[in-house]
């Protein structure tokens, strides 16, 4: 049985964690699931945004430990299939497609992992964020020593990192985790909203915006700045470019197709 549910709405690929009765506490399978169902986005040219959300009153717990024991003992991730893409983004093929996150109630150790490998995130406001990993003799390895100071500055991250210290929605608001609040169970309608919102832009375009962040991101501003051209190019030449002209022209909504 998968407790990892996905389900298509026109553009959207929603990717559900669906283990509500144990607080969506992540398994092994469920991590190769997930891992399944962000390959499936990124290789679905019908699919341009998704959505991840968890069943229940909590995004998740964390790690199913007893599960993951022997997994940290051999000094790696799991090892994923081809096709498949790393929701901790660690290893392996790279996301091309955006996501959007909604979260509620604990999203505790690998919630704040797979959320700092989001794009967009909604919060209610009864969410705690936390990484637990120093309480429990060891420390996060699924990517927040490496991105959280990124996101919330270094001080801030080293606060939580070193305590296992709870952080609430409006701490994670202030600083710059989260990009909207709302009422407990609001928060999948509106990651929602907004994951329609990209998925009526032009994909093309999504996907070259997102990539080029990426990389002065990652790589840094000089050679981001030297692909934004190249990039571009294949873009410009796209049935969408002329649809996104003509639209303008017409003044009414572009019809994108993504090519």
């Amino acid at each position: 049985m998968s407790f990892v549910r996905v389900e298509k709405e026109g553009r959207i690929l929603k990717i559900i964690l669906a283990r509500p009765e144990k607080m969506n506490a992540m398994t092994v399978s469920m991590y190769h699931d997930l891992a399944s169902a962000y390959g499936q986005l990124h290789a679905d040219p019908e699919l341009w945004v998704g959505l991840v959300y968890g069943e229940g009153e909590h995004f998740t717990s964390g790690l199913e430990l007893t599960d993951w024991t022997e997994t940290f003992s051999s000094g790696a991730l799991p090892l994923l299939s081809e096709g498949m893409i790393d929701p901790f983004n660690l290893s392996g093929p790279k996301l091309s497609k955006p996501l959007v996150m909604a979260v509620q109630g604990y999203c505790y150790t690998c919630g704040v992992e797979m959320l700092l490998n989001t794009d967009i995130r909604v919060a209610a406001t009864n969410t705690y964020f936390a990484q637990l990993e120093v309480l429990r003799g060891f420390f996060p390895c699924g990517g927040a020593t490496i991105r959280l100071q990124k996101e919330i500055g270094w001080a801030n991250a080293q606060r939580y990192l070193m305590t296992g210290d709870k952080w609430s929605a409006e701490d994670a608001y202030r600083m710059g985790m989260i990009q909207e609040l709302c009422e407990p169970g609001e928060q999948v309608n509106q990651a929602m909203k907004i994951a329609q919102r990209i998925a009526q832009a032009a994909p093309l375009g999504v996907q070259g915006s997102l990539n080029s962040s990426k990389i002065a991101r990652d790589q840094g501003e000089e050679i981001a700045i030297s692909r934004l051209f190249v990039d571009l190019e294949p873009v410009m030449k796209s049935e969408d470019v002329k649809e996104g002209v003509r639209s303008f022209v017409e003044r009414r909504t572009a019809n994108y197709v993504g090519r």
